[in-house]
């Protein structure tokens, strides 16, 4: 019998695993009942059975993958725990949360018998092989890895809940760490007028694309809404390694105010080729 995954919820990320798992053979369902008229979109186009509720989907699915911003990551848990209806799905919280989150969402899934995998994407949605990672840790990490996600890296961390979650922390604060800290050198290059040198030497440096910073930035823009939790969780796992929390508390505040000045609503309605002039004068202004 095919797998059949149950994915909460559908967006970008969700929608793009889904496909891939559709892609290797497994029933994938998701629960439209109450969604965006932008997911319930994203669902349709990757060709995801709706099955309507949540406790539908908790019936249908074996696995139930996880996939939301990191502030409603514990509300969802809750929302699982609420709606199983004694259904005990195995299920893989793949969010951009602390290992402290990811070891309090297992405390309240197991409450009601199901068991957590913790897990955490890198890289973008898998629209395309080979550009998305996949770590898991937890006991039964092995059961998720061998969902068939086709094109996507499966990497087992280790048998402790919270190992992924750390995996993905410290990779973050790399990776959207650097795409804030060129926010703010470019928009204070520009105050400077002068954009086109910092832009060059970095170009020279490997550190920027010469085509691709606006679109980079652009994009980031309007991911920024959703940055904002994700560097606060980065901050609190530092402070529990016994670091200091502020230098991601500041990188929430940059994504705070990008948010305000979003080039777009929805990153796939940034333009390839997005020139850097036209994305930092929108940095510029404060949305009305």
């Amino acid at each position: 019998m095919p797998s059949v995954v149950g994915i909460v919820s559908p967006g970008a990320m969700g929608s793009a695993l889904g496909a891939r798992l559709r892609d290797g053979g497994a029933r994938v369902v998701v629960a439209l009942e109450g969604r965006s008229e932008r997911t319930r979109r994203l669902a349709a186009e990757t060709g995801l059975e709706d099955v309507g509720s949540l406790t539908a989907l908790l019936r249908e699915a074996s696995i139930v993958l996880s996939v939301v911003p990191p502030e409603t990551a514990l509300d969802a848990a809750r929302s699982l725990e609420h709606e199983s209806g004694g259904a005990r799905p195995l299920v893989a919280e793949l969010n951009a949360v602390s290992p402290a989150k990811a070891r309090h969402v297992a405390t309240t899934l197991g409450s009601v018998g199901s068991d957590t995998v913790d897990g955490s994407i890198s890289g973008p949605p898998p629209r395309n092989p080979g550009t998305t990672r996949i770590y898991l840790s937890g006991p039964r990490a092995a059961e998720v890895a061998a969902l068939p996600f086709e094109g996507v890296e499966r990497v087992v961390v280790s048998d402790v809940v919270g190992d992924a979650s750390a995996v993905k922390m410290c990779t973050a604060s790399v990776y959207k760490g650097r795409i804030a800290v060129l926010a703010q050198a470019f928009r204070a290059a520009k105050t400077h007028g002068v954009v086109d040198h910092v832009l060059a030497d970095l170009v020279a440096s490997g550190l920027a694309d010469a085509d691709r910073t606006g679109t980079t930035l652009g994009v980031a823009s309007a991911k920024a809404w959703r940055y904002v939790a994700e560097m606060e969780e980065i901050a609190e796992t530092q402070q529990a390694a016994g670091l200091t929390p502020d230098l991601f508390r500041s990188m929430a505040a940059v994504y705070a105010d990008l948010a305000e000045r979003a080039v777009a609503e929805m990153p796939e309605d940034v333009p390839d080729g997005l020139p850097l002039a036209d994305v930092l004068d929108r940095f510029g202004e404060r949305e009305r």
